[in-house]
């Protein structure tokens, strides 16, 4: 009968290399904690089976639940590839009107998220030739608004 510690190391290597295969990041918790699992039985190597699957249990779903509060709270701070500090507030000039009912495109004269041209949408009706500007990304569209034009005084 092989010694629990490799079946808990070889329990982790197949788990990692299932998260390999899928990319989702949940079983990888799991293959890490086996690993724990194994090294606490280095340690430990007299460690009942109850004690192991607690152990395992616990390291795992505590691990798993500590990356889903972090990727949730970073998810809705920022995407991935994608700058809102840089993007947001710069100004373009339609070249598509857009209102509520049709998507538009809106051009800068430098590049934003290295791409001069974007598909605009917006909740006000922006003729072609009006400046705009970013308000939020919402997926691969640019949410505008009409920019505030600086008065000169006559």
């Amino acid at each position: 009968m092989p010694q629990p510690l490799w079946a808990w190391a070889i329990l982790g290597l197949v788990l990692l290399s299932i998260e390999l295969l899928t990319g989702t990041f949940y079983i990888l918790w799991f293959g890490i904690s086996a690993f724990c699992v194994a090294l606490m039985l280095a340690v430990a190597p007299d460690a009942p089976l109850s004690q192991q699957l607690f152990a395992f249990s616990l390291l795992s779903l505590t691990s798993l639940a500590v990356w889903r509060y972090k990727y949730q709270r970073q998810g809705m701070v920022s995407r991935v590839g994608q700058s809102h500090d840089d993007t947001i507030g710069k100004t373009g000039r339609i070249t598509l009107a857009v209102s509520p009912e049709q998507n538009g495109t809106i051009v800068f004269t430098v590049p934003v998220m290295s791409s001069r041209e974007w598909t605009a949408i917006s909740d006000d009706r922006l003729a072609t030739g009006e400046t705009a500007e970013v308000v939020a990304i919402e997926g691969n569209y640019l949410r505008v608004k009409r920019a505030l034009q600086e008065r000169n005084p006559a």
